[in-house]
């Protein structure tokens, strides 16, 4: 069943802009999630799907990893966005090979990223051949061979490049990188290295593991939580109603952020009394409406107001035995912190030298304090060392691992923090790889492979040519659209293991597969009989998740079929990796993860309790910290912070309350005002005054990129300036939309995280 729509399906002179809401969620939400299931699923499969979504015995939410409280589950454990992210993946509309008869690949690029979304399920193996205007079908054994005859052809196999999604299972990763490495390349791209890579190298850096240290129960007992750089009530709602609990139990709540974001600010709980017909919860107690790229500076002034309070009453703020017994680096951290200018840190932020001095004094007299944040911290060009701040903070007054405090990135969807767990990462260190080795009987390489960006540059400049994205919008994802688009276009092979038809598809290489795979809602019945994968949330729990629906077409294969079919076809039947048994039998991967990935020891086991199994930590654990010098390290980071030049504007990218990642659900923007359009960029009163601009104009946005031989400039058209709380010299616009304004080369020092949260733009009328 296909949907009728022009291809122009987005009507911007429509578009309506109210007050923005206060609050989140409330009677709206379940409304909303209602309608959108009904309309995708029916009544039927809408009931058999949302009560089952998140619980013990169903399936795990395919939008983000937010966790469970451990012990207790709600009836409905779902939010509006996850509500959404099921009906798309269990629609009943579905899309096969009449579909691409119909619709030319140069139709289908007319169309928009939302009208190529709300197709629907994708039903049949697709090929589109050199020469061609449409996909035609495929056998999957012809499928197979092409994927084959294009990596036996290219001279190294470091030509390849292989993306993967975080909606992938622990198993379809592990798997997967089992058959990158067979085939010889750690070319392994992922979409951590576009939201997390900066969290992780920071965290690294400093306390040894590149993960969290704090659990939803740590939240529900933290005295103090700052939440930087985030946007729960649309990017991770579930995290409202932890907050609400903590709110319960004493806690002050510090939102630091450009935006004033509804989720920050109020949070109605649709299953209480409050939240249908009450006022619901007051979430931030403090809001600090800071300037992009101004939380280096803001967390390098408090690191001076917290010595200067130790100096005023000696042995209250400083955590001297902990950071004596657990720490490196204060000695030169402390000279740093000493010297920074106040003055300079009120200019960097925006905010009022008042303003930072009650959060230090906050931080300074807590027993228990978190640090939240997302990618509004690491999609800056000082993400790392923000992060890097930030852990400094918590280092000082000891709030590593006790009940109740610590460091909490959270990440976005469902199980990308599982996939570099399973070995989705470039730069895997050797101990990883040597059990891999011993566990199979192979060679896995050691020279470090490209990441996305540098995949990009490689593909671009000919060093790559087969491209294979296990799920995801490899496209839509990344930075800088037009030189991306090109990239993929170059390669003589693409391969798109899916669930949806996205723009990826459309930006075909030379010969392009398109192999319709199981959602996390499907039934997967394999030889063995059902099967079920698992999936790490943004706290290290691992649990099961249990798809029911039966399958649109009996075409679909799981992404553990694909990986090991295709697996035997290239490697070959006698390879020592026994991908048949893998294939019929998931628990047999999970013997092997068990035997290969530290802290999944007898994981078959553990899986199955009720609450699945949190991996180690050793930091959180037992305060062992496995840095370089043993010991958590306090860092020193120059200070930087994004300069706005007179005329310009600093650009964050976004999501709309309609969208998750890349997939728009709809066409509202609910919490912000923004009705029916997606082409808006907020601005501030002051700043549309002063470039003598109005409220409601049609501009342009140019992004400015200096390099060696002038300026490079990259445009967007048509949009529509909306007056908007921001602060001055910031503005906001959604993504993808805004993708091509950020240049490929603007990317975080060390992590290589493209840096869509401040981008130097300039607007111009239409």
């Amino acid at each position: 069943m296909t949907i009728d729509a022009p291809k122009n399906d987005i009507d911007e002179s429509t578009l309506e802009v109210t007050p923005p809401k206060h609050y989140a969620a409330g009677v709206p939400a379940v409304l909303v999630s209602l309608k959108r299931g009904l309309e995708e699923m029916g009544a039927v499969r809408t009931g058999r799907t949302l009560f089952r979504l998140n619980q013990r015995n169903g399936f795990d939410c395919p939008g983000c990893a937010w966790p469970e409280t451990p012990g207790h589950r709600k009836h409905a454990e779902f939010c509006e966005n996850g509500a959404k992210a099921v009906a798309e993946e269990a629609t009943l509309r579905t899309i096969g090979p009449e579909f691409f008869a119909e619709h030319s690949l140069a139709d289908l690029s007319e169309r928009t990223d939302f009208w190529l979304g709300q197709q629907g399920r994708l039903t049949h193996p697709m090929v589109l051949r050199p020469g061609d205007t449409h996909y035609s079908p495929i056998s999957w054994d012809d499928a197979y061979r092409v994927i084959v005859d294009h990596l036996k052809a290219l001279p190294t196999p470091d030509e390849a490049i292989f993306y993967t999604s975080g909606r992938t299972s622990n198993e379809s990763a592990f798997l997967y990188q089992t058959l990158i490495r067979s085939y010889g390349t750690n070319n392994m791209p992922d979409c951590s290295n576009m939201c997390h890579e900066s969290s992780g190298t920071a965290l690294s850096d400093t306390i040894g593991i590149g993960k969290g240290s704090v659990s939803v129960p740590d939240l529900e007992k933290a005295d103090l939580i700052l939440i930087a750089g985030q946007n729960p009530g649309t990017n991770h709602p579930r995290m409202l109603s932890t907050l609400e609990k903590a709110k319960g139990n004493g806690a002050k709540v510090i939102a630091i952020n450009p935006l004033h974001e509804a989720g920050l600010q109020r949070f109605k709980d649709p299953q209480k009394v409050n939240g249908v017909i009450g006022s619901g919860v007051g979430i931030a107690d403090e809001y600090l409406q800071i300037r992009i790229g101004g939380d280096l500076a803001l967390f390098q002034g408090i690191g001076k107001l917290l010595f200067e309070a130790e100096d005023a009453a000696p042995g209250t703020v400083v955590d001297s035995l902990f950071v004596e017994e657990h720490t490196a680096g204060l000695e030169d951290f402390e000279k740093h912190a000493r010297a920074v200018d106040l003055d300079t840190v009120v200019d960097a932020s925006g905010l009022t030298l008042s303003q930072i001095r009650a959060t230090a004094d906050a931080i300074a007299k807590a027993d228990k304090v978190i640090i939240c944040w997302a990618m509004g911290i690491t999609q800056q060009r000082h993400g790392v060392d923000t992060i890097r701040e930030m852990t400094n903070v918590l280092l000082l007054r000891g709030m590593m691992g006790k009940p109740g405090a610590g460091v909490c990135p959270v990440r976005g969807h469902s199980n990308v923090q599982g996939d570099r767990t399973m070995g989705i990462w470039e730069q895997m260190p050797e101990s990883f790889l040597a059990a891999m080795d011993a566990e199979f009987g192979i060679e896995s390489p050691r020279k470090h492979g490209y990441d996305t960006v540098d995949a990009i540059r490689a593909m671009r400049d000919g060093k790559a040519s087969v491209f294979m994205a296990m799920g995801g919008n490899f496209v839509r994802a990344t930075s800088d659209s037009e030189v991306t688009e090109s990239a993929l276009r170059s390669c003589d092979l693409t391969v798109q293991v899916s669930t949806k038809l996205n723009r990826s598809h459309v930006m075909a290489g030379k010969t392009a597969l398109i192999l319709p795979t199981l959602g996390r809602t499907d039934r997967d019945m394999q030889a063995g009989g059902r099967q079920n994968v698992s999936v790490e949330d943004s706290m290290s729990m691992v649990h099961l998740s249990r798809g029911r629906l039966t399958p649109v077409s009996d075409e679909l294969r799981s992404e553990v079929a694909i990986i090991s079919e295709l697996a035997v076809k290239l490697l070959g039947p006698s390879h020592p990796v026994p991908w048949n048994e893998f294939h019929h039998d998931y628990d047999r991967i999970r013997e092997s993860i068990s035997r290969v990935v530290p802290g999944c020891e007898n994981m078959n086991a553990r899986v199955r309790l009720p609450d699945g199994f949190q991996l180690p930590h050793p930091p959180r654990d037992s305060r062992e910290f496995p840095t370089t010098t043993g010991k958590a390290n306090f860092t020193v980071n120059e200070l930087d912070w994004e300069r706005v030049p007179a005329g310009r504007l600093v650009l964050q990218t976004m999501r709309s309350h309609d969208q998750y990642n890349t997939t728009i659900y709809g066409l509202d923007d609910r919490y912000r005002g923004i009705k029916n359009g997606r082409k808006v960029v907020l601005v501030s009163a002051a700043d549309i005054a002063e470039q003598g601009l109005r409220d409601g104009q049609l501009v342009d946005i140019v992004s400015e990129w200096p390099t060696d031989s002038g300026v490079e400039e990259r445009r967007v058209s048509e949009f529509r300036i909306v007056e908007y709380d921001t602060p001055k010299g910031n503005a906001a616009a959604y993504y993808p939309e805004t993708n091509p304004l950020v240049p490929l080369d603007h990317v975080a020092a060390r992590s290589n995280t493209p840096v869509s949260k401040a981008v130097v733009v300039r607007l111009e009328p239409r």
